[in-house]
Parts: structure tokens; sequence; C-alpha cells
């Protein structure tokens, strides 16, 4: 039998009793995982992803466990689902403990969304980034936000004018350049949180390259079929591996002080030279909050810090 991702993380002590979490993307792979181990740490969850069905079967695994299980479903590609997300949460919970940004995908066929913007993007990085804005003063004291990114921010760059049209589409590209956006905007947020005085931590990971995880289904072609078969292959990563990277930063004692990091092998690691560009992230930032016509988070903060 394999081990569990608290076991793997090394939390299985760890006493989440009382605590509140989010999981976006949390009815299936790394997510449902995660969210299944915080339950069993103590914590009640709020699941998060469109199916119904697998929500309420997490909802009851959670049940299972002991923990109390809220499922909302919610499609990314609607900012007011989002938002609507967010209410959910501040009027089922009395204040969030954890919040894992986990939820996205990679697409095989390249499409604005209302905002104008590609879907990959939108979805991977506009939409958690919202989310995140909209529950900030809904976080608690030591609370901790976790965003899932990916080694694959190492193909790219980041341009924002090429994520307004799909004309050169590539699936591989969008997928790395939002997964660098996660990046940036988890190592932004730590900056402008601790300049704002709050005792949050945000952090960014990259879970793997997992197999069992269902991300498969994005790939175009045979790539679905042939990444299924790597689930059999000794020393691939799997699902209880990649939940075991999110559980850390989320809940360890060890990550307790550790922010605007990105992480890898449960451990701080510095990410490609265009993931730690803070001017970078400003711009990002800034575009990001014009686009989805929000406030900046904490400007103030960070301009009063310069």
């Amino acid at each position: 039998m394999s081990e569990s991702p608290e076991t793997l993380a090394d939390v299985a002590d760890v006493d989440c009793t009382g605590k509140q979490a989010l999981v976006t993307g949390s009815t299936s792979g790394i997510g449902r995982a995660a969210a299944l181990a915080l339950g069993r740490l103590g914590a009640d969850v709020v699941v998060h992803g469109r199916d119904r069905t697998a929500g309420a079967t997490v909802v009851e695994d959670l049940g299972a466990v002991g923990a109390e299980g809220t499922f909302v479903a919610a499609d990314f590609t609607d900012l007011d689902a989002v938002r609507d997300l967010a209410a959910t949460v501040r009027s089922e919970t009395d204040g969030l403990d954890i919040l894992i940004n986990n939820a996205g995908g990679l697409f095989r066929d390249g499409r604005l969304t209302d905002l104008g913007v590609e879907r990959t993007f939108h979805v991977n990085h506009l939409a958690p980034l919202l989310l995140t804005a909209e529950l900030l003063d809904h976080l608690q004291d030591d609370g901790r936000i976790v965003t899932t990114a990916s080694a694959a921010h190492k193909g790219a760059s980041l341009d924002l004018d090429r994520v307004e049209g799909v004309d050169d589409y590539s699936a591989m590209w969008a997928y790395s350049h939002s997964k660098l956006a996660n990046v940036l905007f988890a190592a932004e947020l730590g900056r402008r949180l601790d300049a704002a005085g709050r005792s949050l931590t945000s952090n960014s990971i990259h879970p793997g390259a997992i197999p069992g995880s269902g991300f498969s289904r994005f790939l175009p072609g045979p790539l679905p079929r042939l990444v299924q078969l790597l689930d059999a292959v000794p020393g691939v990563t799997s699902v209880a591996d990649g939940a075991a990277e999110l559980l850390f930063p989320a809940v360890s004692p060890h990550a307790a002080d550790i922010s605007g990091r990105y992480f890898s092998g449960q451990q701080p690691t510095p990410p490609a030279a265009a993931g730690q560009d803070t001017a970078a992230a400003r711009r990002l930032w800034e575009y990001s909050a014009d686009v989805i016509d929000i406030e900046e988070p904490l400007r103030e903060a960070v301009q009063k810090s310069e």
C-alpha cells in the first residue's frame, strides 16, 4: 500500500482540528488527495470543481474520516462564478486558514474568453488571482496560500501581449506561460503581504509529472494514453507525491515562516530567472487587475514600502 500524502510530507502529526481550508480543483487528482489528507488531519474542507457528482463523492469521503466537507461548483472561465465561490466560502466559514489554488488545465485549442484573453491564462492565473483577492480579508492570521505552479514555467518568459490573441496558439506555450504567471503571482503576493504586515504566507509549488492526476486528458492525440501507461513505471511521481507537495507549505511547521518562494521536492527552490523578475511580477499584477477590473490587491502596501 502506498504512503499517504501527509506521511510523504512528514505532517501526519500536525493537528489541523478547527482549521478551515479551500482546495480548488479538488474533485480529482492531487487536489482531491490533498483535500482528503487535510480532512484526515482534522481540517474542514471546502471542495471545488465543476463536476457535482465527483464533488459529492469527495464530501462523502471527507465525512468518512470525520471531517466536514462542503462542495461548491464553479467554472473558472466565468469570473462571476469565481466571485460566487468566494462569497459562498465567506458565508460558510468563520475564516479561512488554508487556501490552495490548485485548479487549472492545459487546453488543446486556443480560445479567447469573454475578457479577451487566452483561456489557459484566464483559468490558470486570472481566476485564482481574483479568488485570492476576494478572500484576502477572510484569511486568518497565520493563514497559508499555496498555488500549484509547475517546472514547465522554465519554458516561458512573460508576454502579456501574446495572451490577447490565439493566432499563434501553442498549448504547451500557453500552459508554461500560465505556470510562470503562477510563480510570479505567488512571489509578488508574498512580498505584498509582508509589506502590509500580514502574517499570511504565499508560496507556489511544482507537483511533479503525475500520470494519475487526470491532467493527461488535456493533451492532444495519443499522448493521454501514453501518459497513463507511465503510471506503472517505477519512479514516476504519484498523485500522493503531488498532494504531499501541496501539503508541505500548507501545514508543515517547517514552512510556517517561508513566504514568496517556489517549492520543488518540498524544498524552497529558485525558479527560472523569469520567475525571479520582480518587475515582471508587478507588471503581471497591474495587467491582471486591469483586465478583471478590480483594484490591484495590496497596492498601497507596496507603494508605502518603496
